[in-house]
């Protein structure tokens, strides 16, 4: 028997190097290898929790989101594809779900108190937003997932639908499967940072991010403003590579692993300049962004069929999510008719 596998992304916005570096590679293969029935989620009432505000922002980058999973490979033959707040059942099993957890767990998540330092709610934090991993916890459970592909940063809010999972279970009957999270190995396990600064994660929230959807002009002005070295003024200066974005990006996307090794050896005695380097790092990246950004191009041109995929993937997320909300009423003891 297969084994059932859940991730998504929040419409605020398109989705940008960290995603694909972070996520979407690893799900490519996890599609590919077959062994996996692959459920994706257009988080859009997540994404309300603080774009409540702005429901067009959200609305609009749904397809935007969309238009970047099936640019990058995703195959609605082999993935369903659904949007959020068309499915339900995924509401009411978040209102069962509350119950399960504390405030003060919520508030000890550490993905989330990272989070609402980053957005500067201060004392006003939406009471959605601080519960949106249980949310998380009715997407990944809706459909039985075993496995969750995430980043590193996103263990926490794993943990927390695994300790949901364990009380509804010691409560009510062994109906619902605990999720195990599946981390990038290799290069792909690196958090990616943004252009600002090695310890900045790229975050659509600060601007700081290179986008899957930006032309070549934009992305070669990007990686000009990315953060080097504040100490290598001149050509000639010894330049350091420790928290050189430049040089972290090399180190995920370039194959000629030779190449990277030599220029940092020269980077590091003096001689080579940043914009030589960053020029370098341009035909890297622009070599693995242009066929998806050609694939996204031609994917625009027809919004309509793209939407056509969500509606058709949104209604097998529906049978899914029923069969599962099924079973947790009547575990429940709430199946009275």
């Amino acid at each position: 028997m297969r084994k059932v596998l859940l991730t998504g992304d929040r419409p605020s916005g398109q989705l940008h190097l960290g995603h694909y570096v972070g996520s979407i590679k690893n799900r490519l293969a996890l599609q590919a290898s077959g062994d996996y029935d692959c459920y994706l989620l257009i988080a859009d009432v997540q994404a309300l929790t603080d774009n409540f505000n702005d429901p067009q922002k959200v609305r609009d980058n749904v397809l935007e989101v969309a238009l970047d999973y099936l640019a990058c490979g995703i195959d609605p033959a082999r993935t369903t594809i659904a949007i959020q707040s068309l499915v339900p059942a995924l509401t009411e099993l978040t209102v069962y779900y509350l119950n399960l957890v504390t405030l003060a767990r919520l508030e000890r998540n550490p993905t989330v108190k990272t989070e609402i330092g980053q957005k500067g709610f201060g004392a006003s934090i939406p009471a959605g937003f601080l519960c949106y991993p249980v949310s998380q916890a009715a997407d990944i459970t809706f459909c039985k997932a075993n496995v969750v592909p995430v980043g590193v940063d996103q263990l926490p809010m794993i943990e927390q639908t695994r300790e949901i999972v364990r009380s509804f279970n010691n409560y009510y009957g062994e109906v619902l499967v605990e999720p195990e999270a599946l981390i990038p190995e290799g290069k792909l396990a690196q958090r990616l940072p943004g252009i600002t600064g090695i310890n900045d994660k790229m975050s659509k929230s600060l601007g700081n991010g290179i986008y899957l959807a930006d032309d070549e002009k934009v992305l070669r002005e990007k990686i000009r403003q990315m953060y080097t070295d504040p100490e290598h003024i001149h050509v000639e200066d010894p330049g350091h590579v420790e928290g050189n974005v430049v040089f972290y990006y090399l180190d995920v996307f370039a194959s000629d692993t030779a190449q990277v090794a030599e220029l940092k050896e020269h980077y590091q005695r003096g001689g080579l300049g940043d914009v030589k380097v960053k020029n370098y790092l341009f035909e890297v990246l622009n070599a693995e962004l242009a066929p998806i950004r050609e694939r996204r191009a031609e994917l625009a041109t027809d919004p309509g069929a793209v939407m056509q995929v969500l509606r058709e993937g949104t209604e097998r997320a529906n049978e899914t999510a029923n069969a599962t909300l099924a079973e947790v009423r009547q575990a429940m003891r709430i199946d009275y008719f």
